[in-house]
């Protein structure tokens, strides 16, 4: 597997650049260089990554033949013109959350996709690099807990701490919106669980209830999801306070025919040491499942279908539904005025 992708990095935008990259290093990927036109961000990618060619220009990583995929987490609202320029030129793209700002970007990539055959994925690692909520759908899928009929998804942030935040963060337009980029996590999950094809968006809300500063930027969201066989609720927000020891307490509970499924995917409240903790209540009982020996499957298997040009990572339909979805989710959303 070592051989079988070559891939390049662009941006660091976040430090969800250094996940991604290190998630196809550790599956045996080989990365050609890094480019960003910040100094500062390819110095601090270089003491990660000592050795690590730094391209001079975005075109010589984009026309070499030799790469496979573009590992894509500049600016938000750059992301699907890169992406679409990586498809265009041969190459598959993996991105950071939320992979567009705009649905006319995400029609464009659409377009662009089928006509080339090129993947676009979009990294949603709440569940992708979570082995508590990997552990949960395999019982899921094993009938564990029945029919899954309802979600509830939790994404609360810490807005500053390890993570700086620039200028453009507070900018609606380049940022696009809270919904569309935390809440993108929790609306891939209900389709997943719940094996729905699609949704529709029966409410959405936004506001900013604490940090005003900043009127362009929103730091609560929720909304109502509903399909053909399910409901799911979600919740995100910057309001983190700094006494918890992580930068969010993110959980997801499952509502069965047949019982119930909570994962805590950073910490427990009650605790328990670590990460990844998952409790099922069924006609048993109420057992603590481990998670530790749990894979983490997302890049071998995406590797593989670079190779294969198969869709088994995360099926692209998918991806660009969940992706459409947080879109009119934002642009849907009734502004709280949380006044007081």
């Amino acid at each position: 597997m070592a051989d079988s992708l070559t891939f390049a990095a662009v941006g660091g935008a976040h430090p969800h650049a250094f996940n991604q990259i290190g998630i196809l290093l550790g599956a045996g990927a080989r990365c050609a260089g890094f480019y960003d036109d910040d100094p500062a961000v390819t110095a601090a990618v270089i003491t990660r990554y000592p050795g690590m060619d730094t391209a001079l220009s975005l075109d010589r990583l984009l026309d070499d033949p030799h790469i496979d995929l573009i590992v894509n987490t500049v600016r938000h609202d750059r992301r699907a013109a890169l992406g679409i320029e990586a498809m265009r030129r041969g190459k598959d793209t993996l991105c950071a959350k939320p992979g567009f700002t705009t649905l006319a970007q995400l029609d464009e990539a659409r377009r662009v996709q089928a006509q080339t055959g090129r993947r676009y994925w979009v990294y949603f690692s709440e569940r992708l690099a979570s082995r508590a909520t990997v552990k949960a759908l395999d019982l899921v899928r094993a009938g564990r807990i029945g029919r899954v009929v309802q979600t509830l998804g939790f994404g609360p942030h810490r807005l500053f701490g390890g993570n700086q935040r620039p200028d453009w963060w507070f900018d609606s337009a380049q940022h696009g919106g809270i919904l569309n980029d935390l809440a993108s996590h929790q609306i891939d999950q209900f389709l997943i669980f719940t094996g729905s094809q699609n949704a529709e968006i029966a409410s959405a809300q936004i506001g900013t209830a604490r940090f005003r500063e900043y009127p362009g930027f929103e730091d609560f969201g929720d909304l109502v999801l509903r399909s053909d066989s399910a409901a799911g609720y979600i919740r995100v927000d910057w309001l983190t306070p700094d006494g918890l020891p992580t930068w969010g307490d993110v959980r997801l509970m499952l509502i069965g025919t047949e019982g119930s499924i909570e994962a805590r995917k950073n910490i427990d409240l009650d605790g328990r040491a670590g990460t990844d903790h998952l409790l099922v209540v069924d006609q048993r009982g109420v057992e603590r499942v481990s998670c530790d020996d749990v894979e983490l499957p997302f890049a071998r298997q995406m590797i593989a279908d670079v190779r294969d040009r198969t869709d088994t990572a995360l099926p692209q339909a998918h991806c660009f539904t969940v992706c459409e979805l947080a879109l009119r989710a934002q642009a849907s959303a009734v502004r709280l005025s949380f006044a007081g």
